[in-house]
C-alpha cells in the first residue's frame, strides 16, 4: 500500500491539503522528529506531512533531527517520500520561482551530526551505494506533472546544502557554480542521505527563489526576498503535489 510522506520547507508543510487531516505526536529512537505529523489523504492516498524546521520554521538546517525525521515517516508506514525546499539559483537560466526537479547532491555541510543511520559497525560495515540519490519515478511523476500544470521546471539539478544560516559570500557562490552545482540550500543532502540508507524513495522539487551571491547584476539575496518569491509561488507547489500524489498511488498500486 503506497503511503506518501511530504516534508515541507518553510510554508509548504500546509495540512489544509489533506483530506481528514489530525495531527498525531511521534517519538523516535533517534529523539522528537521536528514536528508533530499530520495524516490525512490526497486523492485518495494516505499521506503523511512532516514539517522539517518545525511549526513556525524555529528549528536553524543545522539543528533539524534529520535521523528522527526520517525514522518517523518509516514508523509510520511512508513508502515514498517527497520533499519540498526553497534554494537559490546558480545558473542564469533557473529564474526565480522555476522549479528544480534535483537528481544529484554535493554535502557540503560540515556542523551537523554526521547523516547516517550506520555509524557503529559493531554488527559489520554498512556502505550504502548512492550514485543516484533521487528516485527516477519519483522525479519523472514531478516533472511530468509540473509540465502538464504549466510551471517553469527544469528536468534535473544539482543541489549544493551548504550549513547556512548564513548565505554564501560572492566566491563561494562562484566556486559551487565551478563544482557543478545548479542550485544551492541547506537542507537536502542529510536528509536524502538517511532515506536512501533506509530504503525509501525520495524525490524533490526545490524552487528557485534568487540568485544566490554569484551575479553583479542584481541585489544580494535577502530573507526578505526570499520569503517574498517563496509566498508568490507556495500555492504551485501545493498544486504540484496535489495533483502527482494520486499519479503516484495508482502507478505504484498497480505494479
Amino acid at each position: 500500500m503506497v503511503k506518501v510522506g511530504i516534508i515541507g520547507g518553510s510554508g509548504l508543510d500546509d495540512p489544509g491539503i489533506l483530506d481528514g487531516a489530525k495531527e498525531v505526536e511521534v517519538d523516535t529512537p533517534y529523539g522528537k522528529p521536528s514536528s508533530p505529523l499530520t495524516i490525512g489523504r490526497i486523492g485518495g492516498v494516505d499521506v503523511v506531512i512532516l514539517a522539517r524546521h518545525g511549526q513556525g520554521h524555529k528549528i536553524s538546517p543545522t539543528h533539524v533531527n534529520y535521523k528522527a525525521n526520517i525514522w518517523a515517516l518509516k514508523d509510520q508506514g511512508v513508502t515514498h517520500i517527497l520533499a519540498t525546499t526553497a534554494c537559490g539559483s546558480l545558473r542564469e537560466k533557473i529564474g526565480r520561482g522555476d522549479f528544480v526537479i534535483l537528481d544529484q547532491f554535493i554535502d557540503f555541510t560540515r556542523h551537523r551530526e554526521h547523516p547516517t543511520f550506520y555509524a557503529d559497525f559493531s554488527n559489520g560495515a554498512k556502505h550504502t551505494a548512492m550514485p543516484t540519490p533521487f528516485n527516477e519515478e519519483l522525479r519523472k511523476h514531478l516533472i511530468e506533472t509540473s509540465k502538464a500544470l504549466g510551471f517553469a521546471t527544469h528536468d534535473k539539478g544539482t543541489v549544493i546544502t551548504i550549513e547556512g544560516p548564513r548565505f554564501s559570500t560572492k566566491a563561494e557562490s562562484k566556486m559551487f557554480r565551478v563544482w557543478g552545482a545548479d542550485v544551492i540550500n541547506m537542507s537536502v543532502a542529510p536528509e536524502c542521505t538517511l532515506a536512501n540508507e533506509i530504503g525509501i524513495p525520495y524525490a524533490a522539487v526545490a524552487m528557485s527563489t534568487d540568485y544566490d551571491s554569484f551575479r553583479d547584476d542584481v541585489e544580494p539575496v535577502s530573507w526578505d526576498d526570499i520569503v517574498k518569491v517563496f509566498e508568490q509561488n507556495a500555492g504551485k507547489v501545493k498544486s504540484l503535489l496535489v495533483t502527482a500524489i494520486p499519479k503516484i498511488g495508482s502507478v505504484e498500486s498497480s505494479h
